[in-house]
């Protein structure tokens, strides 16, 4: 299939009071972004149309490798930079519309979209419910766009035709930067583009894990925020909650797979989710630190051996079925008993900074589990 895209840079952004396109975001415009998420995901032809201030928005068009058209009549508003882009188009079997303004979608939602374009003539990613942008349009859609004399704009030509709505975990797929205080809100996310919000972690986690696997996630997430509380608690330095959430919910996603742990780094990975991934890496195993203070990837190691399946047990009662079930291979023994050693060693240091004792903290929080 040749996809395509547009990227919408005409207008005037009098809203936001800075013209948009050239925003500098995480050390690069909003048009980049927007351009290297398509690129990224292998969209093939993209072309971005300009109109105010067009020179500028031509030069780093130019400097990113895409090309620009120009919208002459940009002040009649969004539905005619709409019809310039569709020109270009031509050929392809679909493409996508995306202002500017939107520039943190994620290549793999990208992917999602065109992997779903069969049978609809518009594909629209959706998130917690509510649909977002970039819409997908099928190329036979392309002569009725540029027929419209514009009224209702791009909506109103798209909900003529069959559609689909399709769940991503990707919430940037509602986040514009419209204004000063959504950019503002928009730097935030930025900064922390590889680790997912609890609700992206837990539409993911819905969408690539089987119920079982699931429920057992879900309860070593919980209890990894139950030691985190009780760090904090005890006063010892707050860990980052959504890392740690995120992290903790997805550690077993590719289990079932030879060394999952390392093929889950490498999805996450694939992902844009780097941070997430180094604590997938080693949830099976890791050292207990040697100064004594436990962090993200500690703590989700050790929540994973408080759980059994979708229950919750003692560090002895985790290891004592192993250690039953290969009782007759020493080797295999050695290192069971070693992994219960540093799981016992991480706790102490948990007990140490909490100030209590682990088995009755976690039976106070056990309603909340």
């Amino acid at each position: 299939m040749k996809s395509g895209a547009i990227i919408l840079a005409a207008g005037f952004s009098s809203r936001m009071g800075d013209f948009k396109p050239l925003l500098q975001l995480e050390g690069k415009s909003l048009l980049a972004h927007c351009v290297d998420s398509l690129t990224e995901a292998g969209v093939d032809r993209v072309v971005v149309v300009a109109g105010h201030r067009g020179d500028e928005v031509r030069k780093e068009a130019k400097k990113l490798g895409v090309r620009c058209v120009t919208n002459v009549d940009y002040e009649q508003g969004m539905f005619s930079s709409v019809q310039v882009g569709v020109e270009a188009m031509e050929g392809q079997d679909a493409f996508f519309v995306l202002p500017v303004d939107i520039p943190l979608i994620r290549p793999a939602t990208i992917k999602t979209l065109l992997n779903a374009c069969k049978s609809k003539k518009v594909i629209y990613p959706e998130f917690a419910g509510e649909k977002g942008h970039p819409p997908l349009i099928a190329g036979e859609l392309r002569n009725e766009i540029l027929r419209s004399d514009g009224s209702g704009g791009l909506a109103a030509v798209l909900e003529k035709s069959s559609s689909l709505n399709v769940k991503v975990w990707d919430r940037h797929i509602l986040h514009d930067a419209d204004t000063p205080e959504a950019f503002a809100d928009l730097e935030k996310r930025a900064a922390r583009h590889d680790i997912l919000t609890p609700g992206e972690a837990d539409i993911l986690a819905e969408t690539a894990m089987p119920p079982q696997l699931e429920a057992h996630c879900r309860l070593v997430a919980k209890l990894s925020l139950a030691l985190e509380k009780g760090l904090r608690q005890g006063g010892a330095r707050g860990l980052d909650q959504e890392l740690l959430y995120g992290s903790a919910l997805l550690h077993d996603i590719c289990k079932g797979q030879s060394h999952h742990a390392i093929e889950g780094e490498k999805f996450l990975d694939s992902l844009g989710l780097q941070r997430m991934a180094a604590i997938v890496r080693v949830h099976g195993h890791i050292e207990p630190p040697e100064g004594g203070l436990l962090g993200e990837k500690e703590i989700v190691c050790l929540a994973d051996k408080l759980a059994h399946g979708s229950s919750r047990v003692a560090l002895q009662d985790r290891y004592k079925e192993k250690l039953h079930e290969y009782k007759g291979d020493k080797e295999a023994c050695h290192w069971i008993r070693r992994r219960l050693q540093q799981a016992e060693q991480m706790a102490e240091l948990w007990e140490k900074s909490a100030g209590v004792e682990l088995e009755p903290w976690l039976k106070s929080e056990e309603l909340s589990l």
